[in-house]
């Protein structure tokens, strides 16, 4: 029997697909006993298909692939959450197995598409949308799945980790970091989606709806980004023991599932803290497994497109074999989702205050009188010799507590010259 692919998105990731069906389609059949073909590919320029010799199965309209009663699979690859929903709901509807990259749009419509490939008896993958290269969501939902997955951590997004690498290791500030990034392709010239954490607010909420087998979608995330970090706080934080990282977070907590994405200090030992560069890791704590971490490359045509096509290889074999679905969608609990007012945990706080006298006293009042134990108080100049920097780090206080006494200085006329600078410490 031959799978019959159709692909929609011929950017970097889908090239890489169109390359690996290409030059491996006879070690399928040799090593897999699977026989893909690609017979229809989509986007909207011919150029990428005929530059790899596949012009003559293009089309602009994805209704081509999905109309068509001979394409038993369809990779979609435009990313979105808009016409990339269309084709996903479109072909799972017309009774075709899906594979899809598409971050966004399975942890805002997840319970959607899942329903809809029940329905039609058909797979839904999604490897690649979180970690690149790195397998994740399979083991997950196969490996680990006879453990009671009790938190799950993830540097899952390459530019911030780059970024913050580079101010960690020589000292650059965010604005000169990220037009470097931006200069080598690690960033879009529209970087809000990386620095401002909704691309690991997706993913976090996608590991956890399978980690926990409850519903968790983007809008549930707490998500905070990296705009306001600075060499100053990534050298307090190694003083203090520690490495600043844009951490996802999740865990089953007896009040349900406490998920975040912030940045976090993370101690220097904690194989999580080696982790630099565009390199992704996820930690995955279950009660039998106990503590496992998943390493690799998180972007890039080649990590990307090898989760892609190991998905595609899998539902062929099951296609291949008369396989039905094997693991659906496990979200049956109904866990609540912890508000971030609830955190306890320990916190760093720079604050850019005028210098003058009785400031930093006023400004640890106002923390005592929210009930913010402080652990230590430092002070640095800056460049403009009018402001110094107040660095607190407290005891374990609650978020609502610490974001009440932030509030106050903030309505304080002059005295804060900038946003806060507020990290989590996780131990």
């Amino acid at each position: 029997m031959t799978v019959k692919i159709g692909l929609v998105g011929t950017g970097t990731v889908g090239g890489g697909c169109i390359d690996i069906i290409l030059n491996h389609k006879e070690d399928f059949k040799r090593h897999l006993g699977v026989d893909i073909e690609l017979a229809r590919v989509c986007s909207l320029d011919s150029a990428e298909a005929e530059a790899r010799g596949v012009g003559h199965l293009f089309t602009k309209d994805f209704n081509d692939i999905i109309n068509d009663p001979d394409i038993d699979l369809v990779i979609e690859l435009i990313g979105g959450t808009g016409v990339a929903h269309a084709i996903v709901t479109g072909a799972l509807k017309a009774g075709k197995n899906v594979v899809t990259a598409n971050k966004a749009l399975m942890a805002t419509a997840g319970e959607e598409i899942f329903r809809l490939a029940d329905e039609a008896g058909v797979e839904i993958a999604f490897e690649a949308s979180v970690g690149g290269g790195i397998p994740i969501i399979d083991p997950l939902k196969h490996s680990l799945i006879s453990n009671e997955i009790s938190s799950v951590l993830g540097i899952v997004n390459g530019t911030t980790n780059y970024m913050l690498t580079r101010m960690d290791e020589d000292g650059m500030s965010y604005d000169d970091v990220l037009a470097e990034a931006q200069a080598k392709g690690f960033a879009e010239a529209d970087p809000s989606a990386d620095v401002d954490g909704f691309d690991a607010a997706a993913k976090i909420a996608i590991l956890a709806s399978i980690a926990f087998n409850s519903r968790v979608v983007m809008s549930d995330v707490h998500t905070e980004g990296i705009r306001n970090i600075q060499p100053i706080d990534l050298a307090t934080a190694h003083d203090m023991g520690y490495v600043v990282k844009l951490l996802a977070i999740a865990h089953r907590t007896p009040e349900g599932i406490d998920v975040r994405v912030h940045p976090t200090m993370i101690p220097e030992e904690h194989q999580m803290a080696k982790v630099n560069g565009v390199y992704n890791a996820i930690y995955v704590t279950g009660d039998a497994v106990g503590e496992t971490m998943f390493f690799g490359e998180g972007a890039g045509a080649g990590p990307a497109a090898s989760a892609v096509m190991g998905d595609v290889l899998d539902v062929s074999r099951h296609i291949t074999m008369g396989i039905p679905p094997i693991v659906g969608c496990t979200c049956t609990d109904k866990l609540p989702i912890v508000p971030i007012d609830n955190l306890q945990t320990r916190y760093y706080i720079r604050l850019v205050v005028p210098d003058r006298t009785g400031v930093l006293a006023c400004a640890a009042d106002v923390f005592a009188r929210h009930d913010v134990s402080l652990r230590s108080v430092s002070q640095e100049g800056t460049r403009a010799r009018d402001a110094v920097n107040l660095i607190f780090v407290t005891h374990t206080a609650s978020e609502a507590n610490i974001r009440a006494a932030l509030a106050e200085l903030d309505a304080m006329d002059d005295m804060l010259q900038a946003e806060p600078t507020v990290i989590r410490v996780e131990d």
